[in-house]
């Protein structure tokens, strides 16, 4: 039931109506777990999906993460109030070079508070960080309460790799969720990241997968 993994996703700056329509649409006939779209995008997905078994989620602090926390917060709430099942949020990437971790912790409370429930996942990013710098941000995110950490926004320089994912998956509780992101194509690198840890798959080549 690889399927009920997958994030449909789009993402992309140019997405129109018709994508959105269409990649919802695809979500329903091939049961995949949910849409994963911008925020502009959230109620327009709700409608769609309203009698599915298929969520929608969105992104906060996309793509840099660089938004202030009130900025973060807002979003959040926006986003649930539009229809969001789910929060994909970017953390402050120099905050965690700074090792500002107390920045870090707030950051991500303010979300999942905001949240009031709903699922929150924190992407790291791990393109742009070391295997420290993993590890750290890995305790605060659980320690803030996010159920999810997820490897990457898909605009970096680099997307999921299983090295990141068997890091991440020794670094986290048994009851967080990894979703793993950016540069999944193929059936074969969809099983190498779920049997690396991977509990959720972030992609826009959902159907080409499955």
């Amino acid at each position: 039931m690889i399927e009920r993994k997958i994030d449909h996703t789009c993402l992309k700056a140019f997405a129109t109506k018709d994508d959105i329509n269409k990649l919802c649409n695809e979500a329903i006939k091939y049961n995949f777990y949910s849409v994963c779209v911008n925020p502009c995008f959230v109620s327009l997905a709700k409608n769609i999906l309203v009698n599915s078994n298929v969520r929608v989620a969105t992104v906060v602090g996309f793509p840099l993460g660089a938004n202030t926390s009130e900025t973060k917060e807002f979003e959040t709430i926006d986003a649930i109030k539009n229809g969001a099942d789910e929060i994909d949020m970017v953390i402050n990437i120099g905050a965690l070079k700074n090792k500002d971790y107390n920045y870090l912790l707030n950051d991500i409370e303010v979300v999942v508070r905001a949240a009031k429930g709903k699922l929150v996942k924190i992407i790291i990013e791990t393109c742009y960080l070391t295997n420290e710098e993993i590890e750290e941000i890995c305790h605060i995110s659980e320690k803030a309460g996010a159920q999810y950490v997820k490897t990457s926004t898909g605009f970096g320089t680099g997307g999921a790799k299983v090295e990141d994912i068997v890091l991440i998956k020794k670094n986290i509780s048994s009851n967080i969720g990894i979703k793993a992101s950016g540069g999944i194509k193929t059936k074969e690198d969809a099983s190498s990241m779920l049997n690396a840890g991977a509990t959720r798959l972030g992609t826009s080549s959902s159907i080409d997968i499955i």
